[in-house]
């Protein structure tokens, strides 16, 4: 059984002007161990998909499908009863640390206040865990009592790494954990997540709009658009031969410091309205290779290989 299944996962915002189908007919699976990068443009449903598995979206009845967390349904059970689940199934690396961070409180203190709300165990022993996280996770432990404005950009992003592990999750989800560093520290905790993650064996979801960061740390890719699933695949065969035209404008995108000097080229037009998204594949006004189907009929994700799923009707 996959450690988590997610089933036709629709998350809809409700707005004055209509309801926006942010994420629309989600589906897809993760196995014990195993990493999966979501990549797409702003604005595709990365960060909706995981508020919904996190279930940090207040209107539940905007919320609907299956979500099973290791043989629970999570989105049936009350909240309260899934808040026990935070920390120890599943926990969140939230994006630009720096802010996720409370100031007024050290980062011991607010490890250590993760660990006794989900364990109960005594302050002496959840200190002794917080100074072991903070050893594993590259933090001198003397910093135990320093607050966030006292440390890097990197060194916030490693304590947030260490309160999400704080109470040995099976799933971890990173929210953009690189977006706010710079490119020598992104390689250091992009090598540092990927080694506690095959120690730990837990299992990611990561999200980005930069592919190659993803690449680093998962074994397979959902590529989104407008609040669909285009393709999902093993990591080698979405970046060495892509199906779906959108992953191929994406990867297109990309700037190959090996190759010869050219300028990027970018993906013409813009995301549809997702109040009111076109009647077929949400793609067809951008795609260079549309057909009359295309704007008339949504295209189902099709299984053309074996665990490489494309959504497009000009994919056989």
């Amino acid at each position: 059984m996959p450690l988590l299944e997610v089933d036709d996962l629709k998350t809809y915002y409700r707005t004055d002007s209509g309801m926006v189908k942010a994420a629309d007919g989600i589906t897809f699976q993760l196995d014990e161990g195993e990493s999966m990068g979501i990549a797409g443009e702003s604005g595709c449903g990365k960060t909706t998909i995981i508020m919904s598995l996190m279930r940090l979206i207040k209107n539940t009845d905007m919320v609907q499908g299956k979500i099973v967390l290791d043989g629970q349904s999570i989105l049936e059970m009350p909240i309260d009863q899934f808040r026990h689940l935070w920390g120890k199934k599943i926990s969140l690396i939230s994006q630009a640390a720096m802010g996720a961070l409370n100031p007024v409180f050290s980062i011991g203190w607010q490890i250590m206040e993760a660990i006794r709300y989900d364990t109960k165990i005594s302050k002496s022993e959840a200190r002794d865990r917080t100074v072991k996280l903070l050893e594993q996770v590259g933090i001198d432990p003397t910093r135990i009592k320093a607050y966030p404005h006292e440390l890097s950009g990197g060194m916030c992003q490693r304590a947030m790494i260490a309160m999400a592990l704080s109470c040995d999750p099976k799933i971890v989800i990173a929210d953009e954990m690189t977006t706010a560093l710079d490119v020598v520290t992104q390689v250091q905790m992009l090598r540092l997540f990927n080694a506690i993650r095959r120690n730990l064996g837990i299992s990611v979801i990561a999200i980005s709009h930069e592919l190659p960061i993803l690449g680093q740390i998962c074994d397979k890719f959902m590529v989104m658009y407008a609040g669909k699933m285009m393709e999902m695949g093993d990591k080698k065969q979405i970046f060495r031969e892509p199906k779906h035209p959108y992953t191929k404008w994406l990867l297109n995108s990309l700037v190959d410091i090996k190759a010869p000097r050219r300028i990027p080229r970018g993906i013409p037009g813009k995301p549809p309205d997702l109040i009111n998204p076109p009647p077929g594949c949400r793609f067809e006004p951008r795609c260079p290779i549309k057909e009359p189907i295309c704007k008339t009929d949504e295209p189902v994700p099709v299984e053309i290989q074996p665990n490489n799923w494309v959504a497009c009707h000009m994919v056989k």
